[in-house]
């Protein structure tokens, strides 16, 4: 079997054994080493959770499970988005930090982005160090739940 269909059928087994009700689960190659699981709910803010914390949850446990399963034999990371939840959460994080870079670039000032976890700050770090962005760098500061990043002019 394989990874897609291993973390496929993984997430719909997880979500049988929670009660949660869900129409379907797509599972999509993002790159080598990732995959997207998305799930369509009716219940969709009970997957998301507050803030997203179920969502998360929900992908660590699906991580370990389906690691667990394929005993290693690939390394590979699992997204898990519910109705295109991060997708959406991605494109608004990504246009807030292209916001802050238009007003870097006008000012010359350093902006800070609000906290986010470590995923969304790895999504606009990867973003900001695109060949348009060269003149702009990027940096996380503070501890756990205040970590954010910084976006300034490069020296």
């Amino acid at each position: 079997m394989d990874i897609e269909q291993t973390i496929k059928e993984s997430l719909e087994n997880i979500l049988i054994k929670i009660g949660t009700e869900f129409s379907e689960v797509t599972v999509e190659k993002k790159d080598e080493k990732t995959y997207i699981a998305n799930i369509e709910s009716t219940e969709a803010s009970i997957l998301i959770g507050h803030h997203g914390e179920t969502i998360q949850n929900l992908q660590h446990l699906l991580k370990v499970v389906t690691w667990s399963q394929t005993k290693g034999a690939e390394e590979f990371n699992v997204i898990v988005d519910v109705d295109g939840y991060r997708q959406k959460q991605e494109e608004n994080v990504i246009n807030l930090a292209e916001r802050k870079v238009d007003f870097v670039r006008n000012t010359g000032r350093a902006q800070s982005l609000p906290p986010m976890s470590g995923y969304f700050r790895r999504i606009v770090h990867m973003r900001l160090m695109e060949p348009e962005f060269d003149d702009i760098e990027t940096e996380s500061e503070g501890e756990r739940d205040t970590r954010h990043i910084i976006i300034k002019p490069k020296s």
